[in-house]
Order: structure tokens, then C-alpha cells, then sequence
């Protein structure tokens, strides 16, 4: 085999990518379980990847050919396949290239986006409108034509559930009777939200004079009125 190397690298000017190295045992040659096949990389002095390699043959591979067809629709044969290798860094590199495998996972796993911080903005702007997707034109005359979105598509962000709970109280506080609309303007929240809390904290009032609105449960008002009070 090195005969045949040194007869290719002196008809091309390319240097060889790899040697594979076939060791076997002298006193039993024809032992397949005995015989041994390395590889060692060549040209890479200046990377970290491993140049030491054991192969590992494989023992049910079915011999192939390789063929190749030019485009005048001529088939050749370029070669055959006789065996399949295993191949993986060998155990004097087999540390530094487990190290190189988990420098690879961290890199990928950095996040390449960056969070800017926007100063005096307090994010109303950029709250997502769902109703503005698609209607902005790169046309100018289409830009009259632009449907506006409604206050009560913008998607509301829920508070806590006890500091909501304080706000009812403040503002029933400063009225008594409130519609749903009314609230959800007030408290900027999620209409499904505040009929989860109105549900325990007020009535609502199917008829008479207000109808159609919520009032504090009774036992809530004198609770309200005694920390007024005080």
C-alpha cells in the first residue's frame, strides 16, 4: 500500500487527506479478529480536531461498485467498495475531542438576538394588534385605506388577582354601579378576567333602575364603607 500512495502523490500535486494504517499479528495473519485499522489525518497542525482515528470494520457489508455516467450517457466503472468502516477519534484524543463537542453544543445554544431597552415608552405602541396584519400597504394611495383597529381587539395583559381586587374597591368606592364596558375601560383588563372577580365580589342587576350593571354584594359595601370611615 505504500508503494501505491507514493506513485499517486507523485502524479498529483495534492497532498493526501489521510494515511489508513493495517496492522495484524505475524504469527496468524489470516485471523480477522486480530487485525487493526487507524487513520491519521493529514494537514491539520493548526486545528483541534482529532487526527488519530480507529476504524472499526464492519462484518455483514455487501461489496458495491461505484459508477459513473457522462453526459453522453456513457456508464463506467470507477471502482468497488470492499469494506465499511466505524470510524472515531482515538483514545489519546478521544478527551480533546469531547471538549470540542461541547464547546460546538454551547455555541449553538447562544442566542443571537439582543434586547434593547426603550426609554419613556410604556409599551402601549407595542402591544401586538392582530387587526393590522396585512392592511398596511407599501402603496401610497393605499394608505388612506387602512382599517383602523378597535380599542378592544388590543390584547390586555392580566394583573394580579388581589391588586385587581383593590382597584374594584377604589372605584366602586367613587360610584356604586358599573357596567362591564365601563370597567374593562377603567381597568384596562381581559372582559372574561373581570366578570371572574365581579362574579365574587358584586351583584349584578337584572332589572330596575340599574339595570345592567354591578353593585358590591352587601357584605363587600360594609366593608368598603368602615375603611372609608376610617
Amino acid at each position: 500500500s505504500s508503494s501505491s500512495s507514493s506513485s499517486s502523490s507523485s502524479s498529483s500535486d495534492s497532498q493526501p487527506l489521510a494515511k489508513v494504517v493495517f496492522s495484524l499479528d505475524p504469527l496468524k495473519p489470516d485471523d480477522p479478529s486480530l487485525h487493526q485499522f487507524t487513520m491519521e489525518v493529514a494537514g491539520l497542525e493548526t486545528e483541534r480536531i482529532p487526527k488519530s482515528y480507529s476504524l472499526n470494520m464492519f462484518k455483514d457489508f455487501v461489496p458495491m461498485c461505484v459508477f459513473s455516467e457522462s453526459s453522453q450517457g456513457s456508464v463506467a466503472m470507477e471502482g468497488k467498495v470492499e469494506h465499511k468502516f466505524d470510524m472515531k477519534p482515538h483514545e489519546e484524543n478521544i478527551e480533546e475531542y469531547g471538549r470540542l463537542c461541547r464547546e460546538r453544543t454551547n455555541k449553538s445554544m447562544i442566542k443571537s438576538r439582543q434586547i434593547q431597552v426603550i426609554d419613556n415608552d410604556s409599551g402601549v405602541h407595542m402591544r401586538p394588534m392582530p387587526g393590522m396584519v396585512g392592511l398596511i400597504s407599501s402603496n401610497p394611495k393605499d394608505k388612506k385605506k387602512t382599517i383602523p383597529v378597535k380599542q378592544s381587539d388590543v390584547k390586555r395583559t392580566r394583573r394580579d388577582r388581589g391588586e385587581l381586587e383593590d382597584i374594584m374597591f377604589k372605584l366602586f368606592e367613587r360610584q356604586p354601579n358599573w357596567t362591564l364596558k365601563q370597567l374593562v375601560q377603567e381597568t384596562d383588563q381581559p372582559a372574561q378576567f373581570l366578570k371572574e372577580i365581579l362574579n365574587e365580589l358584586c351583584v349584578y342587576n337584572k332589572r330596575g333602575a340599574n339595570q345592567g350593571t354591578y353593585e358590591l354584594k352587601p357584605e363587600y359595601k360594609k366593608s368598603a364603607e368602615d375603611t372609608a370611615a376610617e
